[in-house]
């Protein structure tokens, strides 16, 4: 049986004769229906129309979909002696995708910051071996395609190695997840935040928001509880969540500067 994904928010759903009657991510105030109504693709015709491309985003290896897909994340890998950590996923696993990341030394993990970006998590996993995929059990209630792979921890960290530690930022989710990899850049450490932090276009500034192709800003309190959960970690870079979307240094006093402009704007 096919294998549906949402046109819309690349999330993917158990395989069935027909496609899902709606997608709750994108029914959920955070997301939206496409304008010309739920649709959905099979995973033959998405690889039809889109494939995965991979190149250098400051230092680490990145993978997106092109022509751009959804919500136009890209995953990235994270280099370890016994395996790469995809942060964040893709809508689409190809053989091609799959044997690159193999020369990389392969998968040992998936850790996703939340529910927009689960993507084709269970594809990824099963080219792999079911190599864990680690997401926070707070937002359990948003997994779309239920996966035998899937560590659903709990708390406020969970550590894959002794230089990788996830750790649950909420603000955008519940369970919104940031990884933090202490041997990033060069040994100064790097922050990797998805869109729970989202650095902006200027790359000099982070921003936080509830929703944002529906303009939620998130209140004061989640951003407080953002900013002290991160400030004891050390870090000089941050990645965001699409090509280019980083800050190369400073980040740790760009990160403490965003969240006093932003408590600022919305007082």
């Amino acid at each position: 049986m096919p294998q549906f994904t949402c046109f819309q928010c690349g999330a993917q759903f158990p395989e069935s004769d027909k496609p899902p009657a709606s997608c709750r991510i994108c029914e959920d105030e955070r997301q939206f229906v496409h304008w010309g109504g739920q649709k959905w693709l099979t995973r033959e015709e998405l690889a039809q129309s889109h494939q995965p491309v991979w190149r250098d985003d400051l230092g680490l290896v990145g993978i997106g979909l092109e022509p751009s897909f959804a919500i136009g994340q890209r995953a990235l890998l994270i280099p370890e002696r016994d395996g790469c950590v995809m942060w964040d996923c893709i809508p689409l696993a190809t053989p091609a995708a799959v044997q690159h990341v193999r020369s990389l030394g392969g998968l040992k993990a998936i850790a996703i910051s939340h529910p927009h970006y689960y993507g084709a998590l269970a594809d990824w996993s099963e080219a792999f071996g079911n190599a864990p995929v680690y997401l926070h059990a707070d937002d359990r209630q948003w997994v779309t395609r239920p996966y035998q792979g899937i560590v659903s921890w709990s708390g406020e960290t969970c550590r894959l190695s002794d230089d990788i530690l996830l750790l649950r930022a909420g603000g955008h989710f519940a369970g919104g997840t940031v990884l933090h990899w202490r041997a990033g850049a060069a040994g100064r450490g790097a922050l990797l935040t998805g869109d729970i932090a989202q650095v902006a276009m200027d790359r000099r500034f982070l921003s936080f928001m509830y929703s944002y192709p529906n303009y939620i800003p998130l209140n004061g309190e989640a951003v407080r509880s953002i900013a002290a959960k991160i400030a004891p970690l050390a870090f000089d870079r941050i990645y965001g969540a699409w090509w280019g979307r980083n800050i190369a240094n400073g980040a740790k006093a760009a990160f403490d500067s965003s969240v006093q402009r932003y408590l600022s704007a919305i007082a």
